[in-house]
């Protein structure tokens, strides 16, 4: 044995001192020892991924239940200009809120950041664009893309709840309760988005 200690003591050391990956050992109780400005801005990134996957999935289905009103370039303009703006209004909001709490504007590191969560709504609707795209080029039938896009918004949407209640220091049987709570509410939501959009 060295003056160190063994290699296993070494280890445990540098586990109590950073954590294990149970968490514990952590500051905040963060699983992944991420710092609080951190993890605010994960929790920002993933809300407005959610906000523009919602708005995604709403205009996909209102066109999809008119197809026969629009071609492909109507569709790709309604899809894109929605989550666009949804994205814009949320960046706003941001600012507001920053100058509101803060009296200022954001420094260098706040903007990085902002624009990373504007960035991440924006790539919702990446997917949905190309089989758009490939609907303008009559690769794939209109009403195909559009069944398409409206799957991958719910696989998304799934994924994410899945994850968050997966992530929950919750028993199986609340986690099953939670997820079937947020499936429920999810239905809510797309109800009203689409009233909205229709």
């Amino acid at each position: 044995m060295t003056d160190g200690g063994t290699w296993a003591d070494r280890r445990r050391a540098r586990r109590r001192s950073h954590g294990d990956h149970t968490g514990r050992g952590f500051e905040h109780g963060d699983r992944r020892g991420l710092p609080p400005g951190d993890v605010e801005t994960v929790a920002k990134y993933l809300k407005e991924r959610v906000y523009a996957t919602f708005t995604g999935l709403a205009i996909v289905l209102v066109l999809a239940a008119n197809v026969e009103h629009h071609d492909a370039p109507d569709a790709l303009f309604s899809l894109v200009i929605g989550v666009v703006g949804i994205t814009l209004a949320g960046l706003v909001a941001e600012m507001i809120a920053h100058l509101a709490a803060h009296g200022a504007f954001p420094d260098e590191r706040g903007w990085h950041s902002m624009l990373r969560i504007a960035w991440g709504s924006l790539l919702t609707v990446a997917t949905p664009t190309i089989l758009l795209v490939l609907a303008v080029f009559d690769v794939m039938e209109l009403e195909t893309s559009l069944r398409v896009s409206a799957i991958v918004y719910l696989v998304t949407l799934g994924l994410s709840g899945w994850v968050a209640v997966r992530r929950a220091r919750l028993s199986v049987w609340q986690q099953l309760i939670a997820l079937a709570a947020l499936v429920l509410l999810g239905v809510l939501v797309i109800g009203v988005q689409v009233l909205a959009h229709g």
